[in-house]
């Protein structure tokens, strides 16, 4: 099981925005998206889930280590601003487990013999192709 983390809401920074796309004249006029933004290193997340966090390579988060979400998928800015701040949870719970450390292991015997009955088969094959001698 994960642990859950959660943020405080002093630490994230919510702006409202106009969405994109299609909307009719209701969508030029009514700032109903979100902009926040969440900035990794002045967050009180414990220091080895901001490593973390960091180290990911995801597109959300900056090169300053701000991590920046836009939603805009519902007609309501509450909803909308409900959206952003799961998908922050989201993004900090999936890192919040210590990775799993990989434990060193051998191919098989069988699977090693495979894997040379492919390659001479492949090899014939190829052997196969080329000019005919005399």
């Amino acid at each position: 099981m994960r642990p859950h983390v959660t943020v405080s809401p002093d630490e994230v920074e919510i702006t409202a925005i106009r969405a994109q796309g299609a909307g009719g004249q209701n969508v030029n006029k009514v700032s109903n998206a979100v902009h926040l933004r969440f900035d990794i290193a002045t967050s009180s997340l414990p220091e080895e889930i901001r490593a973390r966090l960091l180290q990911l390579g995801d597109q959300r988060i900056s090169k300053d280590g701000v991590v920046i979400i836009k939603a805009q998928k519902f007609r309501s800015l509450e909803k909308n601003r409900a959206e952003a701040l799961r998908r922050l949870e989201e993004l900090i719970n999936r890192v919040a487990a210590p990775p799993k450390a990989r434990r060193a292991t051998r191919p098989t015997r069988a699977s090693v013999t495979r894997r040379l009955e492919g390659k001479a088969r492949r090899a014939s094959v190829k052997a196969g192709r080329g000019k005919v001698g005399e």
